[in-house]
């Protein structure tokens, strides 16, 4: 289940031109179940008009201090039944009264009598976000523990380009997410790799796999939204999840360095990277020609990178395997499992329906040293990511336990 799901979270909109990404976010917002409360500001209605956020959220736009139908005390009564208060986009002027306790209109009343964490997403012109009283502004907002997603560089209004445009509506969605979500892996190193490796036969084919990279991408995405310090070696271009480093490789070699390079630095080692196991002796540095006659392609073995981290694992290191299995999928899992000393290993039957390569759901089943197998019915990869972060938590308390 999503953080957001059931969560009521207020989205305040400023008076400022990327007011249109509001549209979006309460759009994300409401399909991972969260109840959508829209406040806008007087100047917010000049970019975006009333009807269209409140189509799209879950109840119609407040606009005014005065007067509302529902509550006879608007400026106390949203804050107080919030969940969460999400500012996007935040102006220099909502900034400056948010932090000085200037209560003039119904947005900044309730962040001021709300007690749930507070999100606030900045956009401005790269002068404004640069002054020294925004700069200001912004530092002791963070210092009171108010959540700030930070502008991008890019294209302004006017044709202008530096920073200060608004984050991303996915970046966005993901910060109410970690300001709700568990925290349980704040400071923790998780390395993740994604992908399927690709082995060159010459300068323009390869040896490869069907693997899209999802399931890995939404590993590192659900672990950086729990607070860890996430490094993903990938061989496949996604969006990057908030938060998330990314190391860019293609062949088993070149993954294997990578990995090699920081495994005994990281608390959590995810290889969801599905490795080619045979790679061409030789590749030829130009393009094979057909006239030349049908070649002849001698294989040879790919390091086992996950057995090799197995036998080196540092103590309290968690380490978590993937088996994409065709048939006896528990016997087969079961068996890499011990075999790789692994702590954790996430078997899928990539024969199934909508289950494994290049789809947006999975079904897997999740197999341990210690403990029953676990099967997580079809769902989003991002759940399946999650119920795979839980384990490991567990596997880590677990492990902590044992030491005290």
């Amino acid at each position: 289940m999503s953080p957001l799901e059931g969560k009521r979270i207020v989205l305040g909109v400023t008076g400022g031109i990327a007011a249109y990404k509001a549209i979006e976010i309460s759009r994300r917002l409401v399909d991972a179940g969260a109840h959508v409360v829209p406040i806008m500001t007087e100047a917010a209605q000049h970019f975006v008009g009333t009807t269209t956020l409140s189509a799209l959220a879950s109840e119609p736009v407040q606009t005014e201090l005065w007067y509302n139908p529902t509550s006879p005390i608007p400026h106390t009564a949203v804050g107080q039944g919030a969940d969460l208060v999400l500012v996007a986009p935040a102006t220099a002027k909502l900034l400056a009264a948010y932090r000085m306790g200037y209560s003039h209109d119904l947005l900044t009343n309730t962040l001021i009598a709300t007690r749930a964490p507070v999100v606030v997403c900045p956009a401005m012109h790269t002068e404004m976000w640069e002054h020294p009283s925004v700069v200001d502004n912004i530092e002791t907002l963070r210092a009171r523990g108010v959540h700030i997603v930070e502008p991008e560089s890019g294209r302004l209004a006017g044709g202008d380009q530096g920073a200060g445009r608004l984050a991303s509506p996915e970046s966005i969605v993901a910060a109410a997410e970690r300001a709700l979500g568990p925290s349980d892996l704040t400071g923790v190193r998780v390395l993740v790799s994604a992908g399927g490796t690709r082995e060159p036969i010459d300068a323009v084919r390869v040896i490869a796999n069907r693997s899209s990279g999802k399931q890995g991408y939404a590993v590192a995405a659900e672990a950086a939204a729990r607070g860890a310090e996430v490094t993903l070696v990938s061989t496949v271009t996604l969006p990057v999840p908030t938060g998330v480093s990314v190391v860019a490789v293609e062949s088993a070699g070149e993954l294997q360095s990578a990995i090699s390079e920081r495994a005994a630095t990281s608390d959590v080692i995810v290889m969801a990277a599905a490795v080619a196991d045979f790679r061409p002796v030789t590749s030829a540095s130009g393009k094979i020609k057909k006239h030349d006659g049908v070649p002849e392609i001698v294989l040879e073995p790919t390091p086992d990178i996950l057995a090799g981290l197995g036998e080196s694992k540092p103590r309290g290191q968690v380490l978590v395997g993937f088996a994409a299995e065709t048939d006896d999928l528990v016997a087969n899992a079961t068996a890499k499992l011990t075999r790789k000393h692994l702590d954790l290993i996430v078997a899928n039957d990539v024969a199934a329906a909508d289950v494994g390569f290049a789809h947006d759901t999975n079904a897997v089943t999740l197999l341990r040293p210690d403990a029953e197998p676990v099967e997580i019915d079809l769902a989003a990869k991002r759940d399946v990511a999650r119920a795979v972060i839980n384990t490991i938590v567990e596997i880590r308390a677990a492990t902590q336990t044992g030491k005290d």
